[in-house]
């Protein structure tokens, strides 16, 4: 291992063992999608090993991300991200088969749209934090 990578592991394992739950979520997201666009480049350079590897890491990310859901409290909310994490996962499997970019760059907008909607939340929440400790 050389020297970046190592520093990248160290920083990684850092920016987890540092992150609020929220801020984990948040990683896994970009971690998901950081996966999705390594495995259209291994597609393209038909690396068809490391691209099931890459997509196997992004479903792995996205089956995470649906442990953290909390039906008590998402209700509706928790169920329809499950439906749509389940066909993320169905969508990524399909991809890797088919060897389908499509598939890929439909599952990246995907997660995209609902990190979207999670950095929002992660707004409110540190201002809300920053609003309770000023009082």
């Amino acid at each position: 291992m050389n020297g970046l990578q190592a520093y990248q592991r160290v920083n990684t394992q850092t920016s987890i063992t540092d992150a609020d739950p929220h801020k984990l979520i948040q990683l896994l997201y970009n971690g998901a999608l950081e996966r999705i666009n390594m495995a259209k480049a291994r597609m393209q350079q038909k690396d068809y090993a490391g691209k099931a590897q890459v997509i196997n890491k992004a479903i792995e990310i996205i089956g995470g991300l649906r442990s953290f859901l909390d039906f008590e409290k998402g209700g509706e909310l928790a169920a329809r991200l499950e439906a749509l994490y389940d066909y993320m996962e169905r969508t990524l499997l399909e991809a890797s088969a088919k060897n389908d970019m499509a598939k890929l760059d439909e599952v990246a907008n995907l997660l995209r749209s609902v990190k979207e909607g999670w950095d929002g939340i992660r707004e409110e929440v540190t201002s809300q934090q920053r609003s309770a400790a000023a009082v």
